[in-house]
């Protein structure tokens, strides 16, 4: 960690899914690189922990308390946030959810909440914050998609179609909001120790045959996905846009 330096002064950004895992840990990296955070999520009293936190390092956060799988609580989660960071010139759509089943025994109430908040959301969201993007003729949104976004996993069903589609919409996206510098990119996790990902790979019978694809030999942890992350948002990425860049330890190379 100590030899991978990015400097966010003068930005702004928005990170969902900021209590747990990747989003928190992306959020306390950006603040620590100079930049104002906005924060949202489902746990009121998390996110307060969160902004105490960075105003303890110094920095400034933003916290507004939203479950994304409402359309209109993410909408004025994102106009909010953006009033209050003006202008917000990165944003990292990170929230996500899962819940693995076997397709036959599929409960549609997962189905619809898996893809409202995995897919709906961050197209809600870049909706309200790529406007001031555009208008500035600057920004960098960076979608935290997954593994399930290029191969198929089974008991997910739900979380694939989601990632597959986040994927797509990156793509979308950049080919839309190119022409204003406007850049969007996408990290592919591998299986990462989030809270999540524990509760889901944490058994060794179900999580060491994973585990055995991966060239490196291990699971991911938080710190691996925001340094791709921050790369992505940085102007070291100045060129990339349009990309999924998977951290996933070799898992598509076979």
């Amino acid at each position: 960690m100590a030899n991978v330096s990015f400097d966010f002064s003068g930005h702004s950004a928005i990170v969902t899914g900021a209590t747990k895992g990747i989003g928190r840990e992306t959020a306390l990296a950006l603040s620590a690189a100079g930049c104002r955070v906005g924060v949202t999520g489902r746990n009121r009293r998390e996110l307060e922990t969160l902004k105490a936190e960075i105003e303890k390092g110094g920095g400034f956060c933003e916290i507004y308390e939203a479950d994304l799988a409402d359309a209109t609580q993410a909408t004025k989660m994102a106009e909010h946030l953006c009033s209050r960071l003006e202008p917000v010139t990165i944003l990292v759509n990170n929230a996500g959810v899962s819940f693995p089943e076997r397709l036959v025994d599929m409960d549609v109430a997962h189905w619809d909440a898996t893809l409202d908040i995995n897919l709906r959301a961050p197209a809600l969201v870049a909706k309200i914050v790529a406007r001031g993007m555009v208008r500035r003729k600057a920004g960098s949104i960076v979608n935290v998609a997954s593994l399930s976004s290029v191969t198929g996993l089974t008991e997910h069903a739900a979380y694939c179609a989601s990632k597959f589609g986040l994927h797509g919409l990156t793509k979308v996206m950049a080919l839309e909001l190119g022409p204003e510098n406007v850049r969007v990119n996408a990290v592919g996790p591998t299986v990462v120790l989030t809270p999540m990902g524990v509760e889901v790979w944490g058994d060794p019978a179900k999580g060491d045959p994973m585990k055995a694809k991966i060239p490196l030999g291990r699971f991911a942890q938080p710190r691996d996905v925001v340094n791709a992350i921050l790369f992505l948002a940085s102007d070291a990425a100045s060129m990339i846009t349009g990309e999924l860049l998977l951290v996933d330890g070799g898992y598509m190379a076979q």
